[in-house]
């Protein structure tokens, strides 16, 4: 997927993912004030955080986008004063690739040590 070129909207906080592009679309317009049509793209995440959508208008449809982790969360930012936040499509790349990092990045505890 690529999304240069685009404005990348992030929705801070959890979004309910049983929305569908309707759905979604009415969080843009009617929460974030923004236009769905515009050439933009606009990500949402669950509340674990292991599910994002992101919808884009393409000119003549909507694309959505879903991507469900099997394992790791995705570092997502809370929801405190802003609904949402700008991000370049590099910072987009980064975000959806945080919970390979995360992963990489988890030590397993030794509990036993042996001398040889």
């Amino acid at each position: 997927m690529n999304f240069d070129g685009l404005k990348i909207y992030l929705s801070c906080g959890y979004t309910d993912m049983r929305k569908s592009i309707n759905g979604l679309v009415s969080i843009v317009e009617q929460s974030f004030k923004l236009d769905p049509f515009e050439k933009a793209a606009y990500a949402f995440c669950n509340r674990k955080r292991d599910r994002i959508k992101i919808i884009t208008w393409d000119g003549d449809g909507f694309w959505l986008y879903l991507k469900r982790l099997e394992r790791g969360h995705i570092r997502w930012p809370d929801k405190e004063s802003e609904n949402t936040m700008t991000l370049t499509p590099d910072e987009l790349h980064i975000l959806l690739g945080s919970s390979r990092l995360n992963l990489k990045l988890t030590r397993r505890e030794v509990t036993e040590r042996t001398a040889s």
